[in-house]
């Protein structure tokens, strides 16, 4: 695990300076506090930060094949290294170091620009071929791990975060499409970014940069929810899913360093803690977060299960302290991002680290299986539509909209005004509906008109989604929205700086390959059981898991922002969201604002969402615009001493 950087100036050959390589690692070291590697060759330069998992000597980065002429750099986990490994030195590779992320030249050797075809695990890759002069990034199948790409004429770099990218002079111009999505969703899908001129690698795609010719970028891995008519007996699709499940889980578990997991107290982590307990042979620590606020608390399950496997287990309540956390959370996610469960995820990994460098954590497990209320919001959906028309559209809106504001964890009237205004639209925007933060009327009156696009529609990136689904199936073409969007841009992108932010390896089981393609095409009658989400999960998982979580409604990481906007945060929302500081900013109308804060504020409306994407994004701009004002050249250079040896250069 760790972050890469690196610049290529393929158009001019204008020799790269090691002294940005520094300043980029140096952004992004809490990726890798281990250990720092550079490589130059001429107009191309890349570097790493190390946190050390395998073969914690010889495992050091950059990585080249036997005659130093392909040069790799890798932040993430190849989990069928191996078997890999075996297979390359059968056939006479002499690879020197025992590290994952050694078998990657050797098969660029062996099968060119299609190796990543080859690797089963997390991983965003920079490959470096001497002899031809080309770059190769490529990025994993389902977005585990980040990789930005900054473009100009003749010359491309890229980083792990983007903050590596700012340090470095590439991030000039907010992009006004990305900040209506992220308005609308809370975060920026891929493959924009907030920056114009700066994107996200999508998952599963490679790109090359040559001399010569324009970069080419593919698609070598697209998740296709193609599922089965139900063909054999319950029981054989549970066997066949606990198997895949018990392997996804052994595989991850390579590694030099204790492992510990994330354990909610929902069916996912458990089930990570029971399948581990298994194969682990040290006893496995365990970590969890609370609330103060009893109805977002989940520690007492996570306590039955820590129980029962006799787990080292580790707590942690949380406090609204955003004075300290959020400042913290804006600069590691680098861009906007407003979900605010990265708070307790944030708090979580700080515990970890304390005890270990890699966990366990359950993400995609919802996504891969459906368990998410909006799928069965999505059901509710077809029989709301029966209702006669004047139920439907009239009656029922209008007790919702009476229903008083509640700021307990997903309220009965959050989620029925959602629900009505979303069950009479087309499937994929109902979807969009239920998740939306801002819609395009909000943010018609939010923004100044000089950032509002009225053509702009974030919901359209919901509609083209469903359609690279590959199926007709209603479930399956929401599970397609959302392992496209909002699991490798909402959900790994916060598992992945939460952790990274504490020098923390979060692994994701469920998101095995195998276990993902299994998944996808399962009958969607497994996986959503009448009203019963995560069937064939919990079927598998029944020998593992309490019944008492088996049984339990969903909990997951939500956080009381509602009542802390309320409360213990109302004189930050007061000063950053001020009409002064909005006036500098330029973006958004303060008297909008205003209105947001005054309805919440007296329990008019639940406003906690918008008010919480703002807060951010005004905390967002704040930092941008300090890393902004410091030239490149203002960066004093790395003595030579603390340099040593972390520099090789190509012939």
């Amino acid at each position: 695990m760790c972050g890469i950087v690196g610049q290529y100036n393929y158009g001019d050959g204008a020799p790269m300076d090691d002294g940005a390589l520094q300043r980029m690692c140096a952004a992004i070291v809490h990726r890798g506090p281990d250990h720092e590697g550079h490589f130059l060759d001429g107009a191309f330069g890349m570097g790493m930060t190390r946190l050390s998992i395998n073969d914690l000597e010889g495992g050091r980065q950059p990585l080249a094949n036997e005659d130093g002429s392909v040069v790799v750099v890798c932040n993430g986990e190849i989990y069928n290294s191996p078997a890999l490994r075996r297979e390359l030195e059968a056939g006479g590779h002499r690879l020197t170091s025992r590290s994952d992320v050694a078998v990657i030249p050797h098969l660029y050797e062996e099968y060119g620009e299609d190796f990543v075809r080859r690797l089963d695990g997390m991983f965003a890759v920079a490959l470096w071929d001497a002899r031809k002069r080309i770059l190769c990034l490529a990025r994993d199948r389902v977005g585990i791990k980040p990789l930005y790409v900054a473009t100009r004429p003749g010359a491309v770099a890229f980083a792990s975060e983007v903050t590596a990218l700012m340090v470095a002079g590439w991030c000039e111009d907010i992009d006004l499409a990305s900040l209506h999505h992220y308005l609308s969703l809370g975060y920026i899908p891929a493959p924009g970014s907030i920056f114009t001129g700066v994107r996200k690698l999508e998952p599963g795609t490679q790109v090359t940069y040559a001399v010569g010719r324009a970069p080419a970028e593919r698609r070598y891995w697209q998740l296709r929810f193609a599922p089965e008519a139900p063909a054999r007996r319950d029981q054989e699709y549970v066997e066949e899913v606990r198997a895949a499940l018990r392997a996804a889980v052994k595989s991850h578990l390579l590694s030099d360093v204790p492992i510990g997991v994330f354990l909610s107290g929902g069916v996912d982590s458990s089930g990570l803690v029971g399948l581990m307990s298994e194969m682990a042979s040290q006893r496995i620590q365990t970590f969890s977060v609370g609330f103060e606020e009893k109805s977002f608390d989940e520690l007492d399950l996570a306590r039955q299960v820590a129980a029962r496997y006799g787990t080292e287990h580790h707590e942690i309540v949380v406090r609204p302290d955003a004075l300290r956390v959020l400042p913290a959370l804006v600069h590691h996610f680098g861009e906007p991002f407003a979900d605010s469960s990265a708070v307790p995820v944030y708090y979580v990994s700080e515990l970890a680290h304390r005890s270990v460098k890699v966990v366990l954590s359950g993400e995609g497990g919802d996504e891969v299986f459906a368990g998410y209320e909006t799928y069965l919001a999505g059901k509710l959906a077809a029989l709301y539509r029966r209702l006669p028309r004047i139920v439907g559209r009239s009656v029922l809106p209008a007790v919702v909209r009476r229903l008083p504001v509640s700021h307990a964890k997903v309220s009965l009237d959050y989620k029925a005004k959602r629900f009505v205004a979303g069950a009479t639209l087309p499937l994929a925007d109902g979807h969009f509906w239920w998740k939306v933060v801002l819609s395009e009327a909000a943010q018609a009156e939010l923004c100044v008109r000089e950032a509002y696009d009225p053509m702009l529609e974030t919901a359209a990136l919901y509609r083209a989604a469903a359609e690279r689904a590959g199926t007709d199936e209603w479930l399956a073409r929401l599970q397609a929205i959302d392992a496209q969007i909002y699991l490798p841009d909402d959900i790994l992108t916060k598992a992945d700086r939460m952790s990274m932010a504490h020098s923390l390896e979060a692994r994701v089981p469920y998101l095995d390959t195998k276990l993902v393609e299994l998944a996808a095409r399962l009958p969607s009658a497994v996986k959503l059981r009448r009203f019963n989400k995560k069937w064939i999960l919990k079927q598998a998982l029944a020998d593992y898991v309490p019944t008492a979580i088996l049984q339990a409604k969903k909990r997951g990481f939500n956080v009381p922002v509602a009542t802390w906007l309320q409360n213990e945060l109302r004189d930050m929302v007061a000063d950053v969201l001020s009409p002064t500081a909005l006036r500098r900013v330029g973006l958004f109308e303060p008297s909008y604002v205003h209105r947001l804060i005054t309805e919440h504020a007296s329990k008019q409306m639940d406003h906690s969402r918008p008010l919480w994407t703002l807060l951010v994004f005004m905390n967002w701009y704040d930092m941008w615009q300090r890393l902004r004002t410091r030239s490149v050249a203002s960066h004093p250079p790395v003595p030579a001493a603390a340099a040593a040896g972390a520099v090789s250069r190509g012939s």
